[in-house]
């Protein structure tokens, strides 16, 4: 009976150690595509003058090569109504530069980026912002006894407006995102507010006295507003089970050499009010 045992601990030994070989898995990898992050945000009461466009290129899951910089493309944007050209300078480090940015509410403008052979191309108008009314705290509107900033607008009536909403603890990495159609607050005073609810999982903490939220209050075209709903659908969704498989978002920019090798990013044109708030 012993010899039978020491023949099937051997069987299993000689199992267990077998399933230590190192399997090599072909992850299949889609195309290096540029990625443009092109916001020329104008706060309210400054210039607009000064505006920078960052160029980068996608990668691999898997690349552990931080360095995504694109440089020696040439970039402009054009305002489309007078045909003033706006030259962004290579700064050698992704960033292209300008200090001749001309903002006029109601303008269309049009980005040209040309790199590595291809021609990009996107054009976005230029809308006004409503100030921002007030910014409170309050533990009225979400759970109790639970800190939270009121921010409110009045938005214009009789105008289809869209607006971008962005909350940003000084406390986190990541901001809390609001995409707004006036379709049922037209002509009204908008409220709006944001929480935090203590989530030891997630690394959450409530706001408590002394944390900082910045504020950022955008007037945005319907076809960003579109494109801020899906993205953050897809983030909200993420790591939810029963949400529909994430894919790759398509922003406004275009290629035109290549139709098929899309670039990733958005070219955004906005007026924007912005403040801090300290809770007490």
């Amino acid at each position: 009976m012993k010899s039978i045992y020491k023949i099937l601990f051997s069987a299993l030994l000689l199992i267990c150690t077998s399933c230590t070989d190192v399997i090599d898995v072909d992850v299949p990898e889609g195309p290096i595509k540029l990625v443009i992050e092109a916001s020329l945000d104008w706060e309210k009461g400054t210039a607009g003058n000064e505006q920078t466009i960052k160029l980068s290129t996608s990668t691999p899951f898997f690349d552990k090569d931080g360095n995504t910089s694109v440089t020696g493309a040439v970039v402009q944007v054009t305002n489309d109504n007078d045909g003033t050209v706006f030259i962004f300078e290579d700064q050698n480090d992704g960033t292209y530069d300008t200090s001749s940015f001309i903002p006029i509410i109601g303008n269309s403008y049009s980005l040209e980026v040309i790199y590595d052979g291809d021609q990009y191309a996107a054009t976005e108008t230029l809308f006004s912002v409503s100030d921002i009314s007030s910014i409170t705290q309050s533990t009225e509107d979400g759970d109790d006894e639970v800190l939270e900033v009121n921010v409110s607008f009045q938005d214009p009536a009789g105008v289809e407006n869209y607006y971008f909403l962005r909350f940003q603890s000084r406390n986190d990495l990541l901001p809390e995102l609001f995409y707004i159609k006036d379709e049922f607050i037209d002509g009204n005073e908008a409220p709006f507010y944001y929480e935090k609810i203590e989530d030891e999982e997630e690394n959450i903490e409530e706001f408590k006295p002394g944390d900082i939220v910045d504020i950022a209050l955008l007037g945005i075209s319907e076809d960003y507003y579109n494109y801020l709903q899906l993205l953050v659908e897809q983030f909200e969704g993420a790591g939810d089970p029963f949400s529909p498989t994430p894919v790759a978002l398509v922003g406004n920019c275009i290629n035109l050499t290549d139709p098929d090798n899309a670039p990733y990013g958005y070219f955004r044109v906005t007026q924007k009010v912005q403040d801090s708030y300290t809770f007490e």
